[in-house]
């Protein structure tokens, strides 16, 4: 009970948004598929790292949590599980990454305390300025990053490129999650985008980062000698900006829409995933 619990918690399931694209910076890096013993190490770094973040941003937001009617019942917030607990598993979730960067790549290693530093820093961010959301997209785009590196021991401007175009991809969901909280966040004296700007700037600019992204991921495959069926992904993140203004033009309720949002990303990233993989075969190669 205390594991579902647990797993419940820090949003296992949000994974799904960071594993793919990881896979992608790890696809580019080795201009193909990589090894099965590499991707097993950087999936075992994302669940580490997806951890420590949500396991921190759990312990210091508690209180947080508690005065928000729509987090009040979250384990921690409530005292079904410990502040504790989330200390333990943000040390462990570190440990985690550490080790299945020590098994990757000796630059993954270098470049853990800056990993460890935006994953703990996330959680306090809302507190003294609305880039929170870019400081969170940052710590997702650290997988694709990470798994370029972990594969090509190197960073250059595909991987660059990916990490930028995760940054506001992230940014833009997280700007429309937080319409949620508009009004709480502003009793709390939170500084999401929304709440310093008004809600009309925290439906506007999502569309705007993410039709950026389209144009990020566009010139990463073409620095990346990606193949043709790569731009097929990159079409399908132009589709999403427009399924998402029509989602703001047709759904008021933004909790439908939160929703909405987060299962056509998924997909998304999803399908992206599999456009770039395909891209770096033979068979698109010849076509």
């Amino acid at each position: 009970m205390k594991v579902a619990l647990f797993l419940r918690e820090i949003r296992i399931e949000h994974t799904l948004f960071a594993l793919p694209f990881a896979y992608v910076g790890a696809i580019f890096g080795a201009r193909g598929i990589p090894s099965w013993a590499a991707l097993g190490w950087i999936t075992l770094a994302v669940l580490g790292a997806r951890t420590a973040a949500m396991s921190a941003n759990r312990y210091f937001d508690r209180d947080i949590d508690a005065r928000n009617p729509r987090t009040a019942r979250r384990a921690v917030a409530s005292g079904a599980l410990s502040a504790a607990s989330m200390i333990w598993a943000t040390v462990t979730g570190l440990a985690v990454l550490l080790w299945a960067a020590w098994m990757l790549n000796p630059l993954c290693v270098k470049l853990m305390p800056l990993a460890a530093l935006l994953l703990l820093v996330y959680p306090l961010c809302k507190r003294f300025t609305w880039l929170v959301h870019f400081v969170l997209g940052a710590v997702d785009a650290l997988a694709p990053l990470g798994a370029y590196i972990a594969v090509s021991g190197t960073v250059s401007w595909p991987a660059v490129l990916l990490f930028f175009a995760v940054t506001v991809w992230v940014a833009g969901f997280d700007v429309i999650y937080a319409l949620m909280d508009l009004r709480v966040d502003r009793a709390q004296g939170l500084r999401s985008l929304p709440a310093q700007f008004g809600e009309t700037a925290g439906r506007v600019l999502p569309g705007v980062l993410h039709s950026l992204m389209v144009v990020l991921l566009a010139l990463a495959g073409f620095l990346g000698d990606a193949g043709w069926i790569y731009y097929g992904g990159v079409v399908a993140a132009a589709g999403l900006v427009i399924y998402e203004d029509r989602l703001f033009d047709r759904i008021e309720n933004i909790f439908t829409l939160n929703e909405r949002v987060f299962v056509a990303n998924m997909i998304f990233s999803l399908f992206f995933l599999v456009t770039t993989a395909a891209s770096y075969t033979p068979v698109d190669r010849i076509g």
